[in-house]
């Protein structure tokens, strides 16, 4: 193996004495050269950025892709610098999943047919979700990326610099320090006493050596000002580059707002355009009768049953039907009719339903042929269909 042994004890001569400084100052037993305050104000701002900048670069990437797994296999990707694999989102997973599901049930039966709308708009929004997380991408998360990985460990390189150049100064500093009081003692006790002669030789030698190491500190204090002086402003001007940092993450920040909004107004108008197509489908939803409703609860708490009438005039069982019942040509029979509290709002869905508020009273009754779910309900002059797990049946 082929190394310098004086380059090597020379670097770890040079980390002794910073280690030693470096005690001395966190016991107190040394001064420490302090920066000024805009410098100090510029550290403090660079730390601040890189540390909100980190964190809202890992909650965009949380947003973007909230599968951890996911997360973990592209940056793998990315570190051995390979193409990440095109993935399927799941909205248009699900879309799949709803026309392969209409295909099984019948694409002509009514649910096959509005899973193959819903399913087509579910890949539509896939599709858009995935150009929104291409943009995103691009545009906001690979600009934090940069600053992280790139500016940000070029401004801490260049903060550790510093800091040793700091500590190599002030270590001068003591080192001159030193020399300057043990010069002082040597120059104040010399021995005159001509009976000791010897004495006297070796205190104006320890002298004159005193002096050559003063001589010797203050030039090593000078370079280690100088390339202090020159890393302190290389340090300085990339921590005033922050600014120009917050520039253009502002600038990246709007085109992240930009393809947001895009997307979601995209997502909105792909789900109005399915409710106008579902909106023409007829109105055949049964509601839900399960045994938690207000009925069964009319029913178990002794509250009477409607009657239902045996004919009505001018009605036949086939003008009844969903979607084609006329209703305003429907006179109330005779007996048979009944006061009903209603339990909860109802908005009609067609002008063969009539539309219910919480509280109000209103007159039922029943006609022959009708689902037995619903009921003919009146109010004042309106008159159309309610459902019957709205109502509370009156005496």
């Amino acid at each position: 193996m082929d190394f310098n042994v004086k380059k090597l004890a020379s670097d770890a001569g040079v980390f002794f004495t910073r280690a030693v400084q470096y005690t001395e100052e966190k016991l107190g037993q040394a001064e420490k050269t302090e920066l000024d305050a805009h410098f100090e104000n510029l550290l403090t701002r660079a730390d601040t950025t890189k540390n909100w900048t980190e964190k809202i670069f890992r909650q965009t990437e949380v947003l973007l892709q909230p599968n951890p797994s996911a997360r973990i296999e592209e940056f793998l990707y990315e570190k051995l610098d390979r193409k990440i694999p095109s993935r399927i989102t799941n909205a248009e997973l699900l879309g799949q999943y709803m026309i392969d599901a209409a295909n099984d049930f019948g694409s002509g039966a009514p649910y096959g047919s509005t899973l193959i709308k819903v399913g087509e708009s579910e890949k539509k929004l896939g599709g858009v979700e995935r150009d929104f997380l291409q943009s995103a991408s691009i545009n906001f998360l690979t600009p934090l990326r940069n600053f992280l990985e790139g500016d940000w460990k070029t401004i801490s390189k260049e903060r550790r610099l510093l800091e040793n150049r700091r500590l190599d100064l002030d270590a001068c500093k003591a080192r001159l320090k030193k020399a300057k009081i043990a010069e002082a003692k040597a120059a104040a006790m010399p021995d005159f006493q001509e009976t000791r002669p010897r004495n006297y030789v070796l205190s104006a030698s320890a002298s004159a050596l005193w002096s050559e190491e003063v001589d010797k500190a203050e030039q090593e204090l000078r370079v280690a000002q100088t390339e202090f002086d020159r890393q302190a402003e290389v340090t300085r001007l990339l921590l005033e580059g922050i600014s120009s940092t917050h520039v253009n993450h502002l600038r990246c920040l709007h085109e992240f707002v930009e393809a947001q909004a895009t997307y979601y107004a995209q997502c909105h108008l792909y789900m109005q355009e399915l409710q106008k197509q579902l909106g023409n489908f007829p109105n055949t939803f049964p509601p839900n009768t399960n045994s938690s409703t207000p009925l069964a609860s009319a029913s178990s708490s002794g509250a009477a049953t409607i009657p239902v009438v045996s004919t009505v005039v001018g009605a036949s069982s086939s003008s009844l039907e969903a979607g084609a019942l006329g209703i305003e040509s429907v006179p109330a029979p005779a007996t048979g009719t009944r006061k009903a509290k209603v339990l909860y709002d109802y908005e009609a869905a067609d002008t063969s339903e009539l539309s219910l508020l919480a509280d109000e009273l209103i007159t039922v009754y029943t006609v022959p042929g009708m689902d037995p779910d619903w009921l003919i309900g009146e109010r004042g002059n309106q008159k159309g269909k309610v459902p019957v797990t709205y109502l509370e049946l009156l005496s």
